[in-house]
């Protein structure tokens, strides 16, 4: 590596708090199924205390979808930087302190102001799908004062969350990133993160992406709607008109790579889905950590689509650090 860093990433700062009910249960609370809401904290109080029976027996993990991935990444290997935004409280010292332990780079400039860390409330149903109410706290004006220019330039990968579309000092910050990372040689990658980002941010989305970035990374539904168009295929041959290169994930069909040259059909690996949440920020985690190893497409296409398909098979979006051990003993990146 002639760089410091692998991957320098920005996101939101979120502690999750993960719960499993049914779909009644979603349809009384009026919660949309299967994308992330931005709700405010009585809303998420609010929900919180009508599953109170619900709640998985779990201990908190630093959340937020760009995080997963850079720590992901970092447990496999890489070393890398993560800016985000969290408040002089106690989920905010636990977020910082949980990062670190994952080997991540905090920014050592940003001193964490009053005010309340962002939480996630993440509710899964039998069918293993996630859906998200999102309270942002402080994250929400996460900014360009969060970014470390000195490590975006010592990194060979910058890593942007779709996610920050929702805010506009956030949209900010991921302009920023990615043209400082331009600006030395510092390859881009961006996650569409969510279709409802895709429905509602749309315009946002193509602001961050800019004149296109080198790596872009969905799932299937996230594509079609961001290409509004109707099939993968007729998805993939327009995606390339924002990125250089992409992966779109496909859940328990794999993933459909294109490397700049060709498209490639990475298969999907058998396993009884439980949560599928995280599931795309593993893929992302583990395929950048493959390119960083200077691995083709199809190599990092598989290891990622085995290490997203061992965080579905379980609950929470994380794995421990011993399991990308063994995914690495496994499958040789």
């Amino acid at each position: 590596m002639s760089k410091q860093y692998h991957i320098y990433g920005i996101g939101a700062a979120l502690v999750d708090t993960e719960i499993t009910l049914s779909d009644a249960d979603l349809a009384a609370m009026k919660v949309d199924k299967g994308v992330m809401t931005l709700v405010d904290e009585a809303r998420q109080r609010e929900l919180i205390a009508h599953l109170s029976d619900h709640l998985v027996a779990s201990k908190k993990a630093s959340g937020g979808s760009a995080a997963n991935t850079i720590i992901a990444a970092s447990y496999f290997g890489c070393n890398n930087v993560y800016s985000c935004k969290v408040a002089d409280d106690e989920n905010g010292q636990f977020y910082i302190n949980d990062i670190k332990a994952a080997g991540v780079t905090y920014p050592a400039h940003i001193t964490p102001p009053a005010g309340t860390t962002g939480k996630c409330l993440v509710m899964i149903t039998p069918d293993a799908e996630r859906t998200m109410n999102t309270y942002l706290g402080i994250s929400e004006t996460l900014s360009v004062d969060e970014l470390d220019i000195a490590a975006i330039a010592q990194s060979e990968f910058a890593y942007i969350e779709g996610y920050l579309v929702t805010s506009p000092t956030g949209r900010a910050a991921a302009i920023a990133l990615r043209e400082h990372a331009e600006a030395n040689n510092t390859r881009t990658a961006l996650s569409l993160s969510d279709p409802a980002m895709v429905q509602f941010f749309r315009d946002g989305l193509v602001e961050m992406i800019g004149a296109g970035v080198d790596i872009l990374f969905c799932n299937s539904d996230e594509a079609m709607g961001f290409t509004q168009t109707e099939t993968i295929a007729d998805a993939a041959e327009a995606l390339k008109k924002f990125t250089k290169n992409f992966a779109i994930t496909c859940g328990a069909d794999g993933a459909l790579l294109f490397d700049g040259s060709q498209l490639i059909q990475v298969a999907g690996n058998e396993v009884k889905a439980v949560d599928t949440n995280g599931a795309g920020d593993m893929f992302a985690g583990a395929f950048l950590y493959a390119i960083a190893q200077g691995k083709d497409y199809k190599t990092a296409g598989e290891f990622a689509s085995l290490a997203a398909s061992k965080v579905v098979s379980q609950f929470g979006p994380r794995l421990k650090a011993e399991q990308h051990k063994e995914l690495l003993s496994h499958f040789k990146v």
